[in-house]
């Protein structure tokens, strides 16, 4: 085995063995059997590549402590199904990346194909309770990004000083929160929804977030046509980590949810930042 193999095969069985304790970890931790017997499945798997490579380089190789760490630290926060396909996607061993070594490593040829069938299969099993309420969340980001960010746009040309922009922005965003969770209440139930209450708290609890978080930069900066720039850097960025969240968890297209969610906020907040305008010029409002 030259040494650039050889540095390969060492960096896949640290892969392999530190996916393997991530995996028993995260099995261990889980609460529901069906999501623990998929991921003890995938350890051992995991475990059989390791020793593979173990025969080839002749080496015991200790676990990335630091991923493993980092791994369930973030499972713990952002639920399963993100941490397991966040994985897959910048795995080091991946099928791909195992084809092209098949060349030096023929047995390797298997792997890739477990890599490509068998884990997505396991993977495609995993119910994660985070992803239950998607479209709660959805609702009240989405809602509070277009309402709020065309709210703030027109009250910035409407209103003088950033405190009564951001105590205008507040009432509206608050009383729209608890409207929006009240009616995410009354759609679950009416369609027979039994987690109908659970909906209305994410749909309210993401409003209300992202209502903070918008109006927060008229409390600091004192220049509302700055401050109302900053409103929209934190929309995009928003925008920007809730998307990625879902594009990987879900598996979907990033770039498309992310400029749609994006042009549409945008759009509104210009529109209402025109009209704020039009409206102050028209009736001559000046505070």
């Amino acid at each position: 085995m030259d040494s650039q193999s050889r540095k390969y095969a060492l960096s896949a069985q640290r892969t392999e063995l530190t996916e393997y304790h991530i995996y028993r970890e995260l099995a261990r931790r889980t609460r529901n059997t069906e999501n623990a017997d998929v991921l003890t499945s995938i350890a051992e798997q995991e475990k059989e590549h390791a020793d593979y490579w173990q025969t080839k380089t002749g080496e015991k190789v200790k676990p990335d402590q630091w991923r493993f760490y980092r791994t369930v630290f973030l499972a713990r926060i952002l639920g399963l199904s993100f941490v397991l396909r966040l994985m897959e996607k910048n795995e080091g061993t991946t099928a791909e990346n195992y084809s092209l070594q098949a060349e030096f490593f023929p047995e390797v040829a298997e792997f890739a194909k477990q890599e490509e069938q068998h884990e997505k299969e396991l993977l495609e099993m995993l119910e994660d309770k985070n992803l239950k309420f998607v479209g709660s969340i959805v609702l009240g980001l989405n809602d509070a990004l277009v309402e709020l960010t065309g709210a703030l746009a027109g009250f910035t040309l409407a209103l003088g000083d950033t405190r009564i922009i951001s105590l205008a922005g507040m009432v509206t965003g608050v009383s729209a929160a608890l409207s929006m969770a009240a009616s995410e209440f009354l759609s679950s139930k009416a369609e027979g929804n039994t987690k109908a209450r659970q909906a209305a708290v994410y749909t309210g609890i993401s409003y209300l977030v992202t209502v903070i978080l918008l109006i927060l930069p008229y409390f600091f900066v004192s220049n509302k046509f700055v401050a109302l720039g900053i409103v929209m850097a934190v929309a995009m960025f928003i925008i920007f980590c809730y998307n990625y969240y879902v594009s990987v968890a879900k598996d979907l297209n990033f770039k498309h949810r992310f400029l749609e969610m994006a042009v549409i906020s945008l759009g509104v907040a210009a529109f209402s930042f025109l009209l704020g305008f039009g409206l102050k010029s028209l009736l001559g409002v000046d505070l």
